[in-house]
């Protein structure tokens, strides 16, 4: 309309220069363009689309892996996959132990036995949670939750006035163990007295869409803020990855799609290589020594200090020393990471094409993580476990969500329990992957009430901001907004409110079972929702969720 407008007021007056000449021309030329290109004769428009072409309908199952749950691939393609799996279970049991070890006094020799206790410990909860848990293909890890406690156990005035490097080390781990050993009595309890169960009836796929995808958005800190800390490596590494796992995935040799499947693998082969030419030719030998640190590949010190046989075994460093305000800090720990397990759990049963797991599988699953944290205080590994969120999106990047992969994966952790941007990199897709798992839980809702989009909008925001202003606080204070006479109190809520999942899951569950929630079944999910509340509700849970060797018989479902 606008050039139609000019057009004609300027036809009105003839061109007296050149330039008006061209300018006539111009327009004419994009007025003729416009025509032809937004012009349209009515006889030539589409039809009314169908309801089926605009809305899709809610799946059960996602749709689109190679291998569920319960079905495997070949023992060969299985090894390689679970060995892909143990990789990535690399980065956390390596950054937890680099971080805290060098802040109690250890040296390198403690770094890589506290790694390789934590692999070993990783590996058995792992096989413990694939064969009597969940049964979910979920890798059990190390978990950041567990660093404000620890933290405040490190910096205790009775650990810190011990002049000894090496005692001091000692010290403080019998102190971290103490703690994890009491605190493991949450899940526990909560788990096998099925009390978690019954908290669990109060969540709908509403409610659990903020939660599960914090469990991914949560740890964005971890992602580009750590690539770009190398950006030579760690950049690359993203590019990989992505072009071989989503822009290469057609490619196949012997019918197999070997990009796709074993992006990680060779994306890490690769870059390692890279990044050891780049060390060994002298490209940062001048560089300031945190580049080095994050850059180098020899900078670790973890191959050359490692022993050529060390069996971890309970106890190791000692008898667990135990105080009433470690324990309680840690405490708090303990339930986020019931809170992010529980979001990684209802991930990992969508990324293996299963159905959510009943409430009692859950529990069941709950407890047994609970035991894994016993056993990481008796072994002493420096950290609690959770469901790996890394691994969980690994299930969906390779489309392979088989329990005996993550099976095998353990096993490689155990025998073999002996780089973070590139890490950080594949970070940065699969994180996101968990994340967008949980928001697939809104198929199920109704998103055109304004109540859900209350929710799920207050929920997301509140679990990044308020962990955000936590972690910019501790920064620049050196302590948390919590900052009383008491602290184990302090330890409790900065612990509780640094989880973004456990934010969402406070926020997200109160406002959904509090704001119209009688009124509101239906569109909160809950019709949906109830079949999968029991054992029994659904025929494939069998299938999926019953305990091998017949021990059904003896723990019967609920």
């Amino acid at each position: 309309l606008v050039l139609q407008l000019s057009l004609s007021t300027s036809l009105l007056s003839p061109p007296k220069t050149p330039f008006s000449l061209l300018l006539h021309l111009h327009l004419l030329l994009w007025f003729g363009f416009c025509r032809a290109r937004f012009s349209f004769d009515p006889a030539e428009k589409m039809a009314a689309p169908k309801p089926e072409e605009i809305s899709h309908p809610a799946m059960d199952q996602l749709q689109g892996l190679e291998y569920c749950i319960d079905s495997n691939p070949s023992w060969g393609e299985s090894i390689a996959l679970g060995f892909q799996h143990y990789i990535l279970a690399l980065g956390t049991a390596v950054m937890i132990p680099s971080f805290l070890v060098p802040l109690m006094g250890g040296d390198h020799g403690d770094k890589v036995r506290v790694v390789q206790t934590l692999l070993f410990v990783e590996g058995i909860n792992t096989l413990i949670q694939t064969l009597f848990g969940t049964r979910l293909p979920t890798v059990i890890g190390g978990s950041y939750a567990f660093m404000v406690p620890i933290m405040s156990i490190i910096h205790d005035p009775a650990l810190t006035r011990i002049e000894d490097d090496h005692l001091r080390f000692l010290s403080t781990m019998r102190a971290v163990q103490g703690a994890l050993i009491v605190s493991s009595s949450i899940q526990i309890i909560l788990g096998y007295s099925q009390l978690w169960a019954i908290c669990s009836r109060f969540f709908s796929p509403l409610g659990m869409v903020p939660v599960i995808s914090l469990v991914g958005f949560g740890l964005f800190d971890r992602g580009f803020p750590v690539v770009g800390r190398c950006v030579e490596i760690g950049v690359p590494m993203l590019i990989l990855f992505v072009t071989f796992s989503q822009y290469l995935k057609n490619f196949h040799f012997r019918q197999l799609p070997v990009l796709e499947r074993f992006a990680l693998l060779i994306s890490v082969t690769v870059i390692w290589a890279y990044a050891h030419l780049l060390t060994a030719s002298g490209a940062y030998k001048h560089r300031p020594d945190l580049t080095q640190v994050n850059c180098r590949t020899d900078r670790a010190y973890l191959i050359s200090a490692a022993p050529w046989i060390k069996i971890p075994y309970p106890l190791q460093w000692g008898a667990p020393t135990f105080d009433a305000g470690h324990c309680f800090g840690m405490m708090a720990a303990v339930i986020v990471s019931l809170i992010e397990s529980t979001g990684g759990y209802k991930a990992a049963s969508r990324l293996a094409s299963a159905t959510p797991p009943p409430a009692h599988v859950l529990s069941r699953g709950i407890g047994w993580q609970g035991i894994g944290i016993l056993l990481s205080g008796m072994f002493g590994t420096m950290s609690g476990c959770t469901v790996s969120a890394e691994n969980v999106g690994l299930l969906g990047s390779t489309r392979v969500g088989s329990r005996r992969v993550i099976q095998i994966a353990a096993g490689f952790m155990i025998f073999f329990s002996i780089l973070v941007p590139i890490f950080a990199a594949l970070y940065c897709v699969l994180f996101g992957l968990v994340a967008s798992v949980g928001l697939s839980f809104l198929q199920f809702t109704n998103m055109n009430s304004m109540r859900n989009l209350f929710i799920v909008g207050v929920a997301l925001f509140l679990g990044l901001s308020i962990p955000e202003y936590f972690r910019e606080y501790t920064s620049k204070a050196f302590h948390g907004p919590s900052h009383t006479k008491a602290g184990w109190f302090n330890d409790f809520l900065n612990t509780i409110f640094f989880s973004s999942p456990t934010v969402a899951l406070i926020v997200g569950v109160f406002l959904d079972n509090t704001l119209d929630y009688k009124d509101s079944a239906r569109d909160r999910g809950m019709p949906w929702w109830a079949k999968f509340r029991s054992f029994q509700g659904d025929s494939r849970n069998e299938e999926f969720y019953t305990l091998p060797f017949n021990l059904n018989r003896f723990f019967p479902p609920s």
